[in-house]
């Protein structure tokens, strides 16, 4: 039977945790302490410093040789069982999606054990529920945080694939990504190449649009209209506007010109690459040879953009190229028949308005755009270059603002622009390379997400220190232990601290919808400890073990699963209604299963 002094246990273990929220929340929101850059620099020292070396302090103080594997199959049974039925449900259902999958994996099965967990449940029911949460979050840094990345990657890669290699992508037989290409997230340009094999298979080649800006654009052919400018011009065109690669801070919109000495010095050649649709919505443009610039017909123009009064209007579906069937397609230029089709293009995901500044929760990044409903811009650098965005945005008329974009899709979209269909008007999915071409792409991504990431280094290395010191029974330095504990020890209080800051920046605590968040709190707190319970049981947990088990799956939402979604613009909204308004619930919900489970 619970106990008052038992409650009083557990106020006292997690209500500092809140106190460290609320003063954080209210020196933004209320008294103005703090301004968003400050709040960026707060968040950066929490994501290098103060979560990675409190990781690092719990999992090299746990012991690994006597860890509750029964404990550990439960906790794993809990994911395999929710990943199987999504898998099944995406598979089977009109409805089902990878993106809804990845998110509904993330809400019933990753909570904040870290920051939440280990202090709620060493409160209920004593130290050892606080090693058997040590445990639960080894195995949440090493292995199932790296699945999501994979699946995220994975969506990426389809993306990619989809987008830019509509019809040919099943002829892929090989990718090189350039070093400095770090995800698939869509939030960078991206330009692909795609050379023809011997076997007529491709070999495709991804960098960033900027890697080859110079290549690409410096080149200028003899005459004096034969360069391509890079001033961000608008068209007068009704439904187009062209760009150039330079045209905003924020790399949208996303397209790309090349001048006719690129053209022609690949029509005989071998190297081709796929159309990205996402770069236009509009059909043919014929190429203008003298200046790079797409044109329909021959309409009259300044410095290669069309003008007003020039008697061509633009069709309503122009392009300025047209997409290429397969690689060996042939395309008139000028009248003549060509070689193969060069296309130069570049890709990013625009799923939804980014805002123009984020606040990043145990990572680093820029600091939040919007205060008590002020924009703050601020131009993001190569660590903070991610932003949080929640929803579109909308103007006086009520029309979706997203910026200059040339064509806009649905945040968890994966169809195609022109999909094919099946004999009975059913859309057909896109081709895909082989699998192992595919798993080679997205390993190469993950490995360098995770090589980049400090708190994989703090998982490994406490592993590593914890299997060797409780093997030989070696202890660590004095000196070393008191470096590391004096960040850590802070670790718990600045991880709560930021989490208010990152309240205090968003304009909406609940940021999905009403109806969205009762279902994602439903997610969170009844069928992932349902769940848990079923797969506890089914493993022989009982008692106090059961217990654990399923308070510790009602712990409010992880930060880890909403930085991802927040990253490669997978429902960021709904992951983070579960961070804000899953914490500040998630005391009285936690309490209630931890009476009910005492009775």
């Amino acid at each position: 039977m619970i106990t008052l002094s038992d409650l009083y246990h557990v106020l006292t273990a997690v209500v500092p945790l809140y106190v460290a929220m609320i003063l954080a929340y209210g020196s933004v929101k209320w008294w103005k302490i703090f301004s968003p850059d400050q709040c960026s620099g707060i968040n950066r020292f929490v994501a290098l410093f103060a979560v990675p070396l409190l990781s690092f302090h719990f999992i090299s103080t746990n012991n690994p040789y006597a860890m509750n594997y029964r404990f550990i199959a439960a906790d794993t049974l809990q994911k395999v069982i929710v990943l199987v039925v999504l898998a099944i449900w995406s598979r089977t259902s009109s409805r089902g999606c990878l993106e809804w999958s990845i998110t509904l994996f993330s809400l019933s099965t990753l909570p904040n054990t870290l920051v939440m967990g280990i202090p709620l449940l060493k409160g209920m029911y004593g130290e050892f529920s606080g090693s058997l949460m040590v445990q639960i979050v080894v195995l949440q840094c090493i292995i199932w945080y790296t699945l999501m990345l994979f699946l995220f990657e994975y969506r990426g890669a389809r993306l990619l694939i989809a987008e830019q290699f509509p019809d040919t992508a099943g002829s892929i037989i090989s990718f090189k990504v350039d070093s400095d290409i770090i995800s698939l997230d869509g939030k960078e340009p991206l330009q692909t190449e795609a050379e023809v094999g011997e076997d007529g298979k491709l070999h495709v080649t991804v960098r960033k649009s900027t890697s080859s800006r110079s290549e690409i654009f410096s080149r200028r052919s003899h005459g004096p209209n034969s360069g391509v400018s890079l001033t961000p011009r608008p068209s007068n065109l009704t439904n187009a506007e062209i760009y150039s690669l330079q045209s905003s801070r924020n790399p949208t919109p996303r397209g790309s010109s090349f001048n006719h000495s690129d053209f022609y010095s690949m029509i005989n050649g071998k190297n081709t690459s796929s159309v990205s649709p996402r770069t236009s919505n509009f059909g043919s443009l014929g190429f203008d040879e003298e200046s790079g610039v797409g044109a329909y017909g021959n309409p009259s123009r300044a410095n290669g953009v069309f003008s007003q009064g020039s008697g061509y209007p633009a069709p309503p579906n122009a392009c300025i190229f047209s997409p290429v069937t397969g690689p060996g397609a042939k395309k008139k230029v000028n009248g003549a028949d060509g070689g193969k089709d060069l296309h130069m293009f570049v890709w990013s995901s625009s799923a939804s308005p980014v805002s123009e500044g984020g606040i990043h929760v145990f990572r680093g990044g820029d600091s939040g755009n919007e205060v008590g409903g002020v924009a703050h811009q601020k131009d993001y650098d190569e660590f903070g270059r991610d932003e949080f965005s929640f929803g579109n945005r909308s103007v006086p008329n009520g029309v979706e603002k997203e910026g200059p974009v040339l064509f806009k899709l649905g945040s968890s979209s994966t169809a195609e622009l022109h999909p094919k269909t099946g004999p009975e008007g059913e859309p057909k999915p896109p081709s895909m390379p082989p699998a192992s071409v595919m798993t080679r792409l997205i390993l190469i991504m993950v490995w360098r997400k995770l090589i980049r990431n400090p708190n994989t280094y703090s998982s490994l290395f406490g592993l590593t220190w914890s299997l060797v010191s409780f093997k030989w029974n070696v202890a660590m330095p004095a000196i070393v232990a008191k470096s590391i504990s004096i960040l850590s020890d802070a670790g718990l209080g600045m991880a709560m601290f930021s989490l208010g800051l990152f309240m205090a920046l968003q304009p909406r605590v609940i940021a999905c919808g009403n109806s969205v968040a009762t279902f994602t709190m439903a997610v969170r707190f009844l069928i992932g400890p349902a769940v848990m319970a079923a797969a506890s049981i089914a493993v022989g947990l009982r008692g106090v073990l059961l217990h654990v088990a399923i308070v510790q799956a009602a712990l409010p939402q992880g930060i880890v699963p909403f930085v991802f979604a927040k990253e490669y613009n997978v429902h960021p909204d709904i992951l983070s209604t579960g961070v804000i308004f899953g914490m500040l619930i998630a005391l009285p919900i936690t309490l209630v299963y931890y009476i009910l489970l005492g009775l």
